[in-house]
Parts: C-alpha cells; sequence; structure tokens
C-alpha cells in the first residue's frame, strides 16, 4: 500500500468516515470506522496531516491525534463546502471534500486553531 500522506475526516457520534490520500491526492480509502477503532488505527498509521472540519468535538480529536504525532488542520466548514461540490451529502462525499480542502493550498484553516 502507498504511504498515505493526507487524511479527511469525518467526525460523528459513533461512525467516522476517514478518507486517505497520498502525496498527490490521490484515493487510497475511504471507509467508515468506529469510535472504538479510532486510536487504534491513527496510532498505527505514519504521522501525516489530517483535516477536520471545525466543530463541538474537533478540538479534543485534534489534540488526540496530534499527540500522535500528526499534523492535524482545522478546517472552517464553509471551505470544506466550496470543495463539496454538487455531490450528495454524504458522510463519505465530506471526508473527501475535507480533504481536498486541506490539500488547497488557498484554504482558511479555522481561525482558533492554536486552542
Amino acid at each position: 500500500m502507498q504511504e498515505v500522506y493526507f487524511v479527511g475526516l469525518d467526525l460523528a457520534k459513533n461512525i467516522f468516515q476517514v478518507f486517505l490520500a497520498d502525496e498527490k491526492g490521490r484515493e487510497l480509502g475511504n471507509k467508515k470506522m468506529k469510535r472504538a477503532a479510532m486510536k487504534e488505527f491513527f496510532v498505527r498509521l505514519a504521522p501525516c496531516a489530517i483535516g477536520i472540519e471545525a466543530c463541538g468535538t474537533a478540538h479534543d480529536w485534534a489534540r488526540r491525534l496530534t499527540e500522535m504525532g500528526h499534523e492535524v488542520k482545522l478546517i472552517q466548514p464553509q471551505r470544506v463546502k466550496a470543495f463539496l461540490g454538487h455531490s450528495s451529502k454524504t458522510d463519505a462525499a465530506d471526508a473527501r471534500a475535507i480533504c481536498e480542502a486541506l490539500m488547497h493550498p488557498g484554504t482558511l484553516l479555522c481561525p482558533c486553531q492554536n486552542c
């Protein structure tokens, strides 16, 4: 398997959607993951850039993932929406849009990034 450089993480209550991409932004996977499996998955994953749409629990997850050695960026929801386009609003599409926003150099991050 190719090395993962970018991850788009769509947070939810119990089931999370994880979009994985290589250094050129090509999809390596897009899968659902239960909350209980999140820690084990990200501990095993080599350090990479993870994008999370800023929301109530995003800061907690950002701290946890940063402690595991990953670089986490919180992205403003309106910036993610721009990458969603006209596709249907699903968790998989949201995770892909978060990853695309993360990879785009002009994407503005959440102003509370240093919380």
